[in-house]
């Protein structure tokens, strides 16, 4: 782990369901994510589902996995799904 990284470093894999995809999902979980502090990548997958790695200390990662449950105003999310993960020492948010 880094100098500066936070000793509660966490990862996670989200699979948000709905209508998750056209909705400007993924800019938006890359704003938010940047806004928390939260590394990792966020993309649409074929199935229709959006897929996301959340990667930082444990409150930062927790809120972004709440924001997954809402997502951006014009999402309709029926489920997500969360995977924990060990942490690779991400940093920056990208859109895949």
């Amino acid at each position: 782990m880094s100098e500066g990284a936070p000793a509660d470093l966490v990862r996670r894999r989200v699979v948000v369901r709905g209508r998750v995809q056209g909705v400007w999902f993924r800019q938006s979980c890359r704003e938010a994510a940047e806004a928390a502090g939260v590394a990792g990548w966020v993309r649409n997958r074929p199935d229709g589902t959006v897929e996301a790695v959340l990667e930082g200390g444990a409150a930062e990662v927790e809120r972004m996995v709440g924001w997954c449950r809402r997502g951006p105003t014009s999402a309709v999310v029926t489920g997500v799904d969360v995977e924990d993960e060990p942490p690779e020492g991400l940093t920056g948010f990208g859109v895949r």
